[in-house]
């Protein structure tokens, strides 16, 4: 979890230039649309509808945008993305490394075309279903900022139901529990007066593959890179551990 949880730091230094080719606008009201569609289109009874518009609202989507993702998702709009479906694609990058995306889609050949070619030309391959699934373990994480009592949050997440907590940086922290306890989860923290600033899903790798090679470093980060780039990628997780000045190399 150490090298995904360093990957999300990184992340977070290029998020100005993700935003600027509009592909976090796509992302989250394709998020909003699904979640709609997936239970019911009100975010006071959807736990994962609630927590796309409030990942929305951060990324200063208009309330407009918000309604209409909504009312598509809901089959009151129609529009091109009703035919939207989730889902998951896997392979390996340089060195050995699993990756697994989550993608929505209104077309199978084409998203597994583009993803086919990002791989092909940085050093890895797309795989079948289920070629590295094995090695990922599903989790609910809030992630925490501005935490300044660790044993205030170790008893807040023994009391939320939480597996594991981790620190990571700059006072925030990642906190660990099963699917259905996220919600539970993620409520007693903020009872409890911490700043939770998300709430998700994630795959967290049970074992990690070390890549100390500059040139694998190089390809594997720009694979990960291309990846995210393409619309209909919502999320890539990793399980490779990497040392920070290899890390920097996807810094441009």
């Amino acid at each position: 979890m150490a090298g995904h949880s360093k990957w999300a730091n990184i992340k977070r230094q290029k998020a100005v230039v993700d935003a600027k080719r509009g592909k976090t606008f796509t992302q989250l009201s394709r998020a909003i649309i699904v979640a709609a569609r997936g239970g019911v289109p009100d975010p006071a009874l959807n736990f994962q509808l609630r927590t796309a518009i409030d990942k929305a609202k951060a990324a200063s989507i208009p309330n407009d945008n918000i309604e209409r993702a909504i009312a598509k998702g809901a089959g009151t709009f129609g529009g091109e993305n009703s035919s939207l479906e989730a889902i998951r694609y896997e392979g390996y990058g340089p060195g050995g490394v699993a990756i697994l995306i989550e993608a929505l889609t209104d077309n199978r050949n084409r998203t597994a075309a583009d993803l086919r070619a990002a791989f092909s030309k940085n050093g890895g391959n797309l795989g079948e279903t289920g070629c590295v699934s094995w090695m990922f373990d599903q989790k609910g994480v809030c992630v925490l900022e501005k935490v300044v009592d660790e044993e205030q949050l170790l008893e807040a997440s023994l009391e939320g139901g939480a597996e594991s907590y981790e620190m990571t940086e700059d006072e925030a922290a990642e906190v660990l529990t099963e699917i259905a306890n996220l919600e539970i989860l993620s409520q007693t923290l903020k009872d409890k007066g911490f700043k939770v600033t998300d709430a998700e899903l994630r795959w967290i790798p049970s074992n990690n593959v070390e890549v100390i090679d500059p040139d694998q470093a190089r390809s594997l980060l720009k694979l990960i890179d291309t990846l995210e780039g393409l619309d209909d990628v919502q999320n890539v997780t990793s399980n490779f551990e990497m040392a920070e000045n290899l890390m920097a190399l996807s810094i441009v």
